[in-house]
């Protein structure tokens, strides 16, 4: 793999503000003890022909000792770091001009804590770039672990073409916040301006699978060694490139590293077909035997509705937090937390990870595990002076019902108490002094409403007039608010269609 940051340490250095100290040794080079930045641009060209040097790198990040920059920005405002800046740009000019092929040279000075008084470090390379001052952002690049915490790793610039994320800020451009894979390789970013899409690889080629979700809008990078975390999930890690709003940029395409499928799967020649007749199994034997019809009616927890709890501000109520564990349903564990959501008394939404917590909109989709996808939905301007966003449950768990009788739902009603997953007080957090009770007490009655399966979908009847019931379809699109259904004369919800009562939101299926 090529190198694409330079990064040396020119060792001691008297005064590390001195230009000269920095860029060449007194006498001849030969002699040096060490090589200072000069020899090492010349040492490592940008491009060369043969053995002669054609051109030379221009964009340089000198690091210095953090408590001398910090001397330097208290005493003198920064004087001292602009003088070295420009004094090594007119170095540089003075004896590489011929390299440059009218590139700008930009020096860039920054502290860091880990160098000792008198050490200094350089950075340059391809994948060094270094802004024009003005020079307005391209893209954002941030990265996740769960699709729902994301950290920022760097901008990029229209004029900067390569850009290396990795775990070590010695061999990369920038460092990932959570790199999980340890030393192992990095991503490389190729732009080729804003009228060419941003192309992302791997390096090495065979370090990691990188694919882009359309749908989703980032990459997913994995390792091919089959690693995995402490949990035992794989090893991955999300990349989102976002475009400026200002800045027009195509649509990202596949990553190159992505192999055509070339070569085809040999057809198995069908048995029928062939010239020697194949030999067959026997035929399993007949069983005369009577199978009484099994019911499939059942009501699933299709998902959550999220209140606002600003209508309960008098309750005490303060925040509304469900945890999902690995089967995705809602767990009073926070150990087995794969991803959670909360919802405050301002109304204000944020999704919940290992990392960390991030404040979200909807709708949204998350993809905290490969392979399943917890989606955010926007409520129906009917709902949505109730309800923030529906939870749907990528793994809604369902009960059996009996048919031909009729049964009660409801914070009283043992019937589907099971569905009821957050009958506890350890999803909602109260204020000081306020008593702990149960999350279902915030929208849901004793007794809410009946169900009873009937030949032409199900009769709903609402048991309590505070109970709030709305009818969507199997698309989860408002239909129709229930006030007036009562035990005499029925709702009729069609089969496959969902009824929201409190913070359930239930598929009644035939």
């Amino acid at each position: 793999m090529p190198v694409y940051v330079q990064h040396e340490a020119l060792g001691k250095i008297n005064d590390v503000f001195d230009a000269h100290a920095i860029w060449q040794a007194p006498g001849l080079a030969l002699f040096a003890r060490r090589p200072l930045l000069r020899d090492l641009l010349e040492r490592s060209p940008r491009e060369q022909r043969g053995r002669a040097a054609t051109r030379c790198f221009s964009h340089i990040t000198l690091v210095l000792p953090q408590e001398e920059v910090d001397d330097d920005r208290h005493l003198t405002r920064g004087a001292r770091v602009r003088d070295l800046a420009e004094s090594l740009s007119a170095l540089h000019r003075k004896d590489f001009g011929d390299l440059l092929q009218g590139d700008d040279v930009r020096y860039h000075v920054v502290g860091a804590d880990r160098l000792e008084p008198g050490e200094v470090e350089v950075k340059f390379g391809h994948a060094v770039y270094l802004p024009a001052p003005g020079e307005a952002v391209q893209y954002t690049v941030s990265v996740s672990r769960d699709s729902a915490v994301w950290k920022t790793v760097c901008p990029i610039y229209p004029n900067q073409r390569l850009t290396l994320i990795g775990h070590d800020a010695h061999e990369a451009t920038y460092t990932a916040p959570g790199w999980p894979f340890g030393a192992e390789g990095a991503v490389l970013l190729i732009n080729d301006g804003p009228d060419s899409p941003l192309e992302v690889q791997v390096r090495p080629k065979d370090a990691f699978d990188c694919g882009y979700d359309a749908a989703a809008g980032y990459w997913t990078i994995k390792s091919r060694r089959g690693a995995v975390d402490a949990t035992g999930a794989a090893l991955r890690l999300l990349l989102r490139v976002t475009p400026n709003a200002t800045t027009r940029a195509p649509a990202p395409v596949k990553p190159a590293s992505a192999r055509p499928a070339v070569w085809k799967p040999r057809a198995v020649p069908d048995p029928e077909l062939t010239a020697v007749p194949a030999a067959r199994a026997p035929a399993p034997p007949t069983v005369d035997a009577t199978y009484a019809p099994v019911s499939r009616q059942r009501v699933t927890l299709a998902a959550l509705a999220l209140p606002r709890l600003s209508r309960y501000r008098e309750t005490g109520a303060q925040a509304l937090e469900i945890n999902l564990n690995r089967a995705f349903v809602p767990s009073a564990q926070p150990s087995d937390t794969v991803i959670g959501f909360a919802v405050d008394d301002k109304d204000q939404l944020q999704a919940i990870t290992q990392a960390g917590r991030e404040r979200i909109a909807v709708p949204a989709a998350f993809s905290p595990v490969d392979g399943t996808r917890v989606e955010l939905a926007a409520c129906a301007p009917a709902l949505a002076d109730r309800y923030c966003a529906l939870l749907v449950l990528p793994q809604p768990p369902a009960l059996p019902v009996a048919p031909g009788a009729r049964f009660t739902f409801g914070r009283g009603a043992p019937m589907l108490a099971a569905l009821r997953v957050l009958d506890s007080p350890a999803f909602l957090k109260h204020a000081a002094g306020t008593p702990p009770s149960s999350a279902d007490r915030l929208g849901l009655s004793r007794d809410a409403f009946s169900f009873e399966a009937g030949p032409d979908g199900w009769r709903i009847a609402r048991l309590s007039p505070t109970q709030a019931l709305y009818h969507l379809d199997d698309k989860l699109a408002f239909v129709a608010a229930i006030d007036t259904a009562t035990p005499e004369q029925p709702y009729r919800l069609p089969a496959g269609h969902h009824l929201v009562a409190g913070h359930y939101v239930l598929r009644f299926d035939a």
